[in-house]
């Protein structure tokens, strides 16, 4: 018993330590304007379509798919919110000039319903907001827009457990549920979440490599669905490709 209490107090410890790195982290930069290199990057010699990751760490690991045509640049921050994705759309995004924005951000707000439960109705309502305004500035920037549905999280392990609640995985479902109604002529929505989830919402274990993130193979899964999508996207001509 005493073995396994000072187990999961290591547990904990480690968790809480990297909560204090990443807290200190966003002290410091607090909208990650410092993450990427802020000078326009140069178009392959072809002519392409460029297509931009954006959002939080599950953008940021997103790995680019294998299709000819389409140059793939990713501006994921990990642990970043909506909040935080908004404030440096203007420094990451139009300066790249994407033909295609692919959005993949919301899991951050909801997990601190666990923390703020009293404040869960105004967390998911500042959520969707985010989520919008990111859709209309990423069309105001001239892009296409590919708005995916929020991945569902994955079995929590034994040291965030203090930290959690099932409330978390309703918010997603609302926000997704949401996220649906965002579509239209340039805007796409790719449900991610009915690829990734089980029959409970779950995220499918052999997709996950913890509770939040996804493994290899659930990014090529994605990728499948996805290079359907771009591809059918470069069949109807609904965008153009970028001139060196």
């Amino acid at each position: 018993m005493l073995g396994g209490s000072i187990f999961l107090n290591i547990l904990i410890f480690d968790k809480a330590k990297k909560y204090y790195l990443e807290l200190n982290e966003t002290r410091l930069d607090p909208s990650g304007l410092n993450h990427y290199p802020v000078n326009l990057k140069k178009l392959n010699p072809e002519r392409q379509i460029r297509v931009v990751f954006f959002g939080d760490s599950r953008a940021e690991g997103w790995i680019s798919p294998n299709i000819s045509g389409y140059e793939f640049i990713n501006r994921g921050i990990h642990g970043q919110t909506s909040v935080q994705t908004i404030q440096r759309f203007p420094s990451h995004l139009p300066s790249l000039q994407p033909n295609i924005v692919i959005i993949q951000v919301g899991v951050n707000d909801l997990k601190t319903i666990g923390l703020f439960p009293e404040r869960s109705e105004s967390i998911v309502t500042n959520c969707r907001e985010n989520i919008k305004r990111i859709v209309e500035e990423s069309k105001n920037n001239g892009a296409l827009v590919i708005l995916t549905t929020i991945f569902p999280v994955g079995k929590v392990p034994l040291q965030r457990k203090p930290f959690w609640s099932d409330q978390i995985g309703k918010a997603v479902n609302e926000v997704n549920s949401y996220i649906t109604t965002l579509a239209e002529d340039r805007v796409i929505i790719f449900d991610a979440f009915s690829i990734l989830a089980d029959s409970q919402g779950m995220m499918l274990q052999k997709y996950g490599s913890d509770e939040l993130h996804l493994n290899k193979q659930g990014y090529e899964i994605l990728n499948q669905q996805l290079v359907k999508l771009l591809k059918k996207i470069t069949n109807d001509n609904i965008v153009s490709p970028n001139l060196k």
